[in-house]
This record gives structure tokens, C-alpha cells and sequence, in this order.
């Protein structure tokens, strides 16, 4: 942005004009916080509601979200909806102009997330008050569970909102509910997001009941697990705000390191679709919808092939790539060296083809059916299609988990800022926990070896034929664990890594609706672009 004032609605200017004689009737279109907010109950009942409020709308099919999956290559798609085509064809240019063909998806997040954080502390300021008036209903350890909440919430919707777009309006506790704050940078942003997510620790350090489970479906969080669980959202949450490699570099790995080894000790899952209220509308249901909604590229994890197929296809102009078949021992992947006869059990194939979504325990990608291929040249064509969640998927009217947050990503940031300080024998240990469940040989302080004595079939191969380094191989390992789970964490890590392919768009602007409602000029995207892909895409 290139500005950092503090700015008034349009609206309450507007109300600034009122004539002095009008009736004195109160406006029930107009929201009244201390109507809603008049009792602790009240209040813990908004503090309790954020979670889903939070979770929906970054799984959303409509979001920044969907786009960035396309942009990092996470997922391909030819259908032009939720700006998944446009992104394909241009990731130069996020347009911001009026009426653009994303603009639903481009505002989404950044409505939704601006006004949980203002719930948060609209919430947690009223409480604050009715303490004051005496009126407090809650024990000590209660309000510090609530608190701690708030701000573990508002320490996610403003650090996601950093993510994507280059500036934020960052909220605070005791803030008027009609104040309309200005910008801060993403950096600046993002570091009140840290300092959110440090108050959630320290509250939560103070003494708080264990959380009910419906506050983030299916987690009833003691006081030590909320503690790790919101460590593991500091580490996320600042490394991902990184836009080159150089600040990605620049992080406080110690830090990362810190809050990553002290932070969740098993994937942290959310209870999703039944009657929970908790969905994963487009990682655990669009994308299970055939005909060109998603494929997974190959751009990235191709380099699970150990048959030379994948250095072929990378060989090839960008514009003729084809579809190939990935031949690996990396059972995440349907094994085998053929597509194989269509069968309706993963595990009874004889070749790779699945009809069904639901695959065996471990295995997240399957390769689809002939009659389900989309025929589109170029680096987005492929057989395989993420099914991770498919069981869940196949009967949405019974509640599944979904991977919020695994267990791999963190240990991953644990180990990439091993790597970065030298460490390099802690970040193997790391890197091998996940190898060894997907049937890889475990890496070594030099990088990926063959999986079978004699042989050049290492797990990450590069587009050079060369296995990949440590660095290479943590990078493998997080993208095949973090695939359709979390939050751009595929788009936030490749831009920071120097991965995206050239060109790509590394911001998102203010949306053009918000700027006309601040009486301000809007802008299209930033010219801030990716340089040369690591891999030369």
C-alpha cells in the first residue's frame, strides 16, 4: 500500500451528515455490540462461534485460497470458476479493477477475516466492560479460556490475511466499536498476528478449563494442548508471511525452531460435514467433482518418478507437456508401473486406476479413470487427482476429520530452520518420520538416497535427474503432507523458497469494494513478481 493514515467509512461520514431535528429511532439494520454482547454468556456464546466463522471461509471454494493452490501448482483446473482458469492462464496480474471476473474471490477472505478478528475483540472488550459495571459471570480460569480463544482467533484470521494481501487493518482490544482502523503493511501486520498469538499463550498460561470440543470440532483442548497448538500457529503463521527468499531467509529460525518442537505432537485435525457445522468445501468436496475442476500438477511432485518419465516431461516445451504415469516407491502414490485395468477398490488394482475415492490407509492420490481424464497440454495435465479425504467425502452426512494442520508441516519448520542454522543431523530425523510411513529410504545430512541398493530410484529426483539435497527432500516431504490441508501454505512456502514459477504474483491488493468504501483510489495487484523459478518454471 502507499499509504498508512487512519481513514473513516463512507458510511459514517454519511452519518456525520444527519440532520439534528430526525426522529430518535434506533436502527436494528445497524449492528448495536452492547445489544448482542449484554451478558458473560453472551459473550462466550460469540468467543465459542469464531471457530467455524474462521474455518469455512478459508476452505471456501471462493477465496484467495483456491487461487494460490493454482498459482503454486497445487492443483490445476480448466473450469473457469473461483478464478481457477484465470489463474492458470495469467498469474502475473491479480486485477482489481471494477467488476473484475474474481472479484467475489478476491474480497471473500479478506471480508470475513477482518471482521472475525473484529468480533474477537469486540468480545473480549465487552466482557472487559461488564467485568467493570461488576456484571463478570465467568470464573477466572473460564475467562482466560475465553480470552486465550479470542486472541488465538484473531492471531490466525489477521496472520492469514497477511498471507495474502499487501495491507490489513489490524484490530486491537479496547478498541471502539466504531472506530474504522487504518493499514498496516503485511509485515507489520503480520507481526501484530505473532503478538496475538503471544497473548493466546500467555493467557492460556495463567490458568484455563479445558475448551469444549465444539470450539474447534472434535479438539476438547487442555490447557498444555492449546498452549502447543497455538505455538504451532506462531511458527506458521511467521514464517509465511515471507514474500522473496531473501525474508524468508531473514526469519527468526531460533525462534521457529522454538515454538515447532514445543508445538502440536500429532496431526491436528477438525470433525467436518456430519452436523458439526465445520466443512472443507473445496479440499474435502470440489475438487472430488470430475471433468476439470482439479488435477494435480506435475510441476512439483512429479519428482516422486524414479522411472525418468518426469525428466522427460520437464525436457518438453511447456505447452506440449502431456500426462505421464509417475512410477515411484513412495506409497502416498497408487504403485505399480502400468494405469492397469479400472477397479473399484484401491487395493485390488493391478495397475494404478481407481473409480472410487476412498484408497488405503496412507495413500493420498489416486490415478483416476480414463472416461474422468481432462485433455489440457501443458504442465496442469496429469492422471492423478488428489483423494486424501475420500472416505469422509463419499458420505458427507457423517462427520470425518480434516487435516487442519499435520504434524509433518511443523516438523518441517522445525527442520527447515535446522537446515538454515546447520543443524543438519536434527532436521534428518525430522525428514525421515514421515519417509519412513511412506515406504522411503531415510535421508542422510547429504539428501535423498536410491530406495533400493543399486539402483537411481531416489525420492526427490530433480528435473536434472540428480536426487535431491536435504533442503530438496524436506521440501518433498511437506508439500506431499500438506497438499489440500491448512491454509496457502504450498503458495506461501514456494514463494518464500523461490519455487513459483516465473512471473507469479506474490500479493494480493486491498479490494477495490473496500477502497471505495475508505473514499480511496483502488489499484490493481503490485508488480511484485517471482523471479526465476529454483527449477526454472
Amino acid at each position: 500500500m502507499r499509504f498508512n493514515t487512519r481513514m473513516v467509512s463512507a458510511a459514517a461520514l454519511l452519518g456525520l451528515t444527519a440532520c439534528g431535528d430526525g426522529l430518535n429511532v434506533r436502527n436494528l439494520d445497524v449492528p448495536d455490540v452492547a445489544r448482542v454482547l449484554f451478558d458473560a454468556a453472551s459473550v462466550e456464546q460469540a468467543v465459542a462461534g469464531l471457530g467455524p466463522q474462521l474455518n469455512n471461509t478459508q476452505r471456501a471454494s471462493e477465496s484467495v485460497n483456491t487461487q494460490a493452490k493454482i498459482m503454486a501448482d497445487e492443483s490445476f483446473a480448466t473450469v473457469a470458476n473461483f478464478g481457477m482458469a484465470s489463474r492458470v492462464a495469467n498469474r502475473s496480474l491479480i486485477s482489481n479493477e471494477l467488476g473484475n471476473d474474481n472479484q467475489v474471490g478476491n474480497r471473500a477472505n479478506f471480508d470475513q477475516f477482518h471482521r472475525v478478528q473484529r468480533l474477537a475483540f469486540n468480545s473480549i472488550t465487552a466482557y472487559k466492560n461488564l467485568r467493570a459495571a461488576g456484571k463478570a459471570g465467568l470464573t477466572a480460569n473460564d475467562e482466560n479460556r475465553m480470552r486465550a480463544f479470542a486472541y488465538l482467533i484473531a492471531g490466525q484470521a489477521v496472520g492469514y490475511l497477511t498471507f495474502a494481501y499487501d495491507s490489513v487493518a489490524v484490530g486491537y482490544e479496547g478498541m471502539s466499536t466504531t472506530e474504522i482502523p487504518g493499514f498496516l503493511g503485511a509485515a507489520a501486520a503480520n507481526a501484530k498476528a505473532v503478538e496475538f498469538l503471544d497473548s493466546a499463550v500467555t493467557i492460556a498460561g495463567r490458568g484455563m478449563t479445558t475448551m469444549p470440543n465444539v470450539w474447534i470440532s472434535g479438539n476438547a483442548l487442555t490447557q498444555a494442548q492449546f498452549i502447543q497448538l497455538a505455538r504451532s500457529y506462531r511458527a506458521r503463521i511467521r514464517a509465511g508471511a515471507a514474500r522473496t527468499p531473501a525474508e524468508r531467509a531473514a526469519l527468526p529460525w531460533a525462534t521457529i525452531i522454538a515454538d515447532a518442537t514445543n508445538g502440536i505432537t500429532a496431526d491436528f485435525t477438525i470433525s467436518i460435514n456430519g452436523t458439526t457445522g465445520w466443512g472443507a468445501g473445496f479440499d474435502a468436496s470440489q475438487i472430488y467433482t470430475p471433468g476439470g475442476w482439479h488435477s494435480i500438477p506435475m510441476s512439483y511432485v512429479g519428482m516422486a518418478d524414479t522411472s525418468g518419465a518426469y525428466q522427460a516431461w520437464y525436457a518438453t516445451a511447456a505447452a506440449s507437456r502431456r500426462a505421464f504415469l509417475v512410477t515411484t516407491p513412495d506409497k502416498r502414490w497408487p504403485q505399480g508401473t502400468t494405469r492397469g485395468v479400472a477397479c473399484t477398490v484401491a487395493a485390488s488394482c493391478t495397475g494404478q486406476q481407481t473409480i472410487n475415492n476412498i484408497l488405503p490407509a496412507g495413500q493420498y492420490i489416486r490415478n483416476r479413470a480414463p472416461g474422468d481424464d481432462v485433455v489440457a497440454a501443458g504442465s496442469g495435465e496429469s492422471f492423478y487427482d488428489h483423494r486424501r479425504y475420500g472416505l469422509g467425502q463419499s458420505n458427507t452426512s457423517v462427520a470425518s476429520n480434516y487435516v487442519e494442520m499435520s504434524k509433518t508441516e511443523i516438523d518441517m519448520l522445525a527442520a527447515e530452520g535446522y537446515i538454515r542454522t546447520g543443524n543438519t543431523a536434527a532436521a534428518v530425523t525430522l525428514i525421515n518420520v514421515s519417509r519412513a510411513r511412506a515406504g522411503l529410504a531415510p535421508v542422510t545430512t547429504t539428501g535423498a538416497p536410491a530406495n533400493t541398493a543399486g539402483s537411481n530410484d531416489c525420492v526427490p529426483k530433480l528435473p536434472n535427474g540428480t536426487c535431491g539435497s536435504l533442503l530438496e527432500a524436506m521440501k518433498y516431504e511437506k508439500r506431499m503432507e500438506t497438499m489440500m490441508t491448512g491454509y496457502m501454505i504450498w503458495f506461501t512456502d514456494s514463494r518464500g523458497w523461490g519455487d513459483l514459477p516465473q512471473n507469479t504474483a506474490t500479493e494480493w491488493p486491498v479490494p477495490y469494494q473496500e477502497m471505495q468504501a475508505r473514499l480511496q483510489p483502488y489499484y490493481n495487484g503490485s508488480l511484485k513478481q517471482t523471479a526465476a523459478s529454483t527449477y526454472g518454471f
